[in-house]
């Protein structure tokens, strides 16, 4: 089920695909369970995106207490590791109220951390990093595994050759830490030990899905305010490397608006977007979910009932 702990202290994690209809599911049960919500979503965190993102609404935010929802600012950049610190100082206030903290979102890297924990790996350079990927971009990928399974053994077997970015990453830690990035996550343990964790992931089919998506694509685009959100976003002129220029509709609403594509096809590609994003987290989820409890049914009040069921 979870990591059973001796003092009933509970976190329930909440995950699945994006429009799987987390959100609704996590405010049904913070008030059945007396809890608090806390955002999992890397793109949920932004004050200047909320129609886009699909931030809670205000009428679910006045049911229940949310945290760490549009706060931080599109200009900057914000690691999975300062997050982590965020939910550990929210998990510890809820719990002190004798409220139950549910984590919501489709972000996993943001569960990893709290199941998991954080690598403590040395921070490595920009410059070393642009060093290694020279190697990897002279010599191809072949060669470069090759060379990375010589130095790093460990890696055999773990990481495929085509998997550029874990490739990369397991290269230069191995070169300038001297130790393997798998030595580094053995020594790896998660914060929430003392807690029993609980985590649920909705397993919703993809058919059903994918008319969620769709329906839920729609809505947004017809709010004349997500189109004035996004044209206040693009004025802002951010770093085009900075995170949230990655939100799903973002360059194809900049492209509708420069006359680029029709209404129809901004909503066809914004479709396309998320259901390639959904597919993305379903994949994430079978490789490094499989301790999680998949619910699902197609009545959502069964449904809510096997969550229920799960956590309590």
């Amino acid at each position: 089920m979870g990591s059973k702990s001796n003092n009933n202290k509970k976190i329930i994690l909440i995950s699945g695909p994006t429009a799987s209809g987390k959100s609704q599911l996590s405010v049904l049960l913070a008030k059945k369970i007396n809890g608090e919500i806390i955002n999992a979503d890397s793109m949920q965190i932004y004050k200047e995106i909320s129609i886009l993102s699909s931030r809670p609404k205000i009428t679910d935010l006045k049911k229940v207490k949310h945290h760490l929802y549009g706060f931080q600012s599109v200009n900057s950049k914000f690691s999975v590791g300062q997050w982590l610190k965020k939910v550990k100082k929210c998990t510890i206030n809820i719990t002190k109220k004798g409220k139950v903290p549910i984590l919501v979102g489709g972000t996993g890297l943001y569960f990893k951390a709290v199941t998991s924990g954080l690598s403590r790996i040395p921070k490595i350079s920009n410059k070393k990093r642009e060093a290694v990927k020279k190697i990897y971009d002279k010599i191809g990928y072949k060669k470069f595994y090759k060379k990375l399974i010589s130095s790093d053994p460990l890696c055999k077997n773990k990481i495929l050759a085509s998997d550029t970015q874990r490739v990369l990453r397991a290269f230069e830690v191995k070169r300038f830490t001297k130790k393997s990035i798998y030595e580094w996550a053995k020594n790896t343990k998660s914060d929430f030990t003392e807690y029993d964790v609980r985590k649920i992931y909705l397993n919703i089919p993809r058919e059903k899905l994918l008319i969620k998506i769709n329906d839920r694509t729609k809505k947004i685009l017809a709010d004349q305010k997500c189109l004035k959100e996004v044209k206040n976003f693009l004025n802002l002129n951010i770093i085009k490397s900075l995170p949230a220029n990655k939100i799903i509709g973002i360059t194809e609403i900049k492209s509708f608006f420069e006359g680029g594509q029709t209404y129809k096809q901004l909503i066809e590609n914004v479709n396309i977007k998320t259901r390639q994003y959904a597919k993305r987290q379903s994949t994430w989820s079978r490789g490094h979910m499989t301790d999680w409890v998949r619910v699902y049914s197609d009545k959502s009040s069964n449904l809510f009932k096997k969550i229920l069921k799960e956590v309590s």
